[in-house]
């Protein structure tokens, strides 16, 4: 090749890399940032009923509200200042968070929201209680993992269910006196939960009884997905993200080339996934999980929560932080 035809085709492949760059960039996700007002305080939890309707909500007590898909956001007055570290509807009328010791619930579509079980330290022999997960199996039926500390030490777990929609909840002896951090149902029978020290707990019976597995993994885990009885995922501790095929029987780890603290996972269907962390890291998966892409974020704070919802996804975090993700 002479120089003038080798100048035209290291011309022309650099044109055809641009445009490859540039084709790259746009098909590449983009999460738009917006930071709302907290005051300073995280925001640690974040659902969305529809594509319109959602509520974020974090330290202090911090509860807001959108009705136009987060384009404004109304502060709630809801009666805590306790952290609020989790919430989620039942149904598009019946929701429920979680701050500090107590369970709060709305029944008129987050409307108004109100104290709806306090654990005090006296029930617990004078320890206090963090409450961290909430779900629902089925219209009655529902539970809430935490823990129980004292001087900031953890002693115990807390696993109470409810089979009365929330009116009244019970305390259930888990096999675990770790602290449980996040529980996930699939079913009205199939369940589980995962916390500190690699533990995955699992009901088959719709909660009357759990049993452990055993993950090969001693790290803290922080969130578990299923999308049926089989196929599920939990992420944790320096980029752990495991997955399972066979209802968490056996488990691998998938290759994830970070080792931060990942701190939620959600799969939109059977070969799309995410999975968010520490240090504004997002992963994100095309191929059920068999291989992870880091995502722009655009921020640095870290990110406690993921929720998707017809294929509009949110995540918040430190300082307030919010993105929003929505398909092209």
């Amino acid at each position: 090749m002479n120089s003038r035809a080798s100048r035209y085709f290291v011309f022309f492949a650099a044109v055809c890399f641009g445009f490859a760059i540039a084709g790259s960039a746009k098909a590449q996700t983009s999460w738009t940032p917006i930071k709302l007002n907290t005051g300073g305080n995280d925001l640690n939890t974040v659902y969305f009923i529809d594509s319109k309707r959602g509520w974020v909500g974090g330290d202090g007590g911090y509860l807001s509200r959108t009705e136009d898909g987060g384009q404004s956001w109304v502060r709630q007055t809801v009666g805590t200042t306790a952290a609020i570290n989790d919430i989620y509807f039942r149904d598009k009328e019946a929701g429920f968070f979680l701050a500090g010791n107590s369970i709060f619930v709305t029944r008129d579509n987050g409307a108004t929201w109100n104290q709806l079980r306090i654990f005090s330290p006296e029930e617990f022999d004078g320890a206090d209680i963090e409450l961290y997960s909430v779900r629902f199996s089925s219209k009655k039926k529902g539970w809430v993992v935490g823990s129980v500390s004292k001087r900031d030490r953890v002693i115990d777990s807390v696993l109470v269910y409810t089979e009365d929609g929330g009116e009244t909840w019970r305390r259930q002896r888990a096999p675990s006196r770790l602290e449980l951090i996040h529980i996930d149902f699939v079913s009205d029978k199939r369940g589980w939960i995962v916390g500190d020290g690699g533990t995955i707990l699992f009901t088959r019976d719709g909660g009357q009884s759990w049993t452990k597995q055993n993950a090969g993994v001693n790290g803290t885990f922080y969130h578990v997905d299923f999308r049926n009885d089989k196929k599920g995922w939990v992420v944790g501790e320096r980029g752990v993200l495991l997955t399972t095929t066979d209802g968490g029987e056996t488990w691998s780890a998938a290759p994830t080339k970070v080792n931060v603290t990942l701190l939620s996972v959600q799969f939109l269907d059977d070969d799309e996934g995410w999975a968010i962390g520490r240090g504004g890291t997002i992963l994100r998966t095309s191929d059920q999980g068999r291989t992870w892409t880091i995502q722009q974020s655009t921020t640095k704070q870290n990110l406690y929560s993921l929720h998707f919802n017809k294929g509009i996804g949110w995540t918040v975090g430190g300082e307030g932080i919010v993105l929003r993700y929505e398909r092209d």
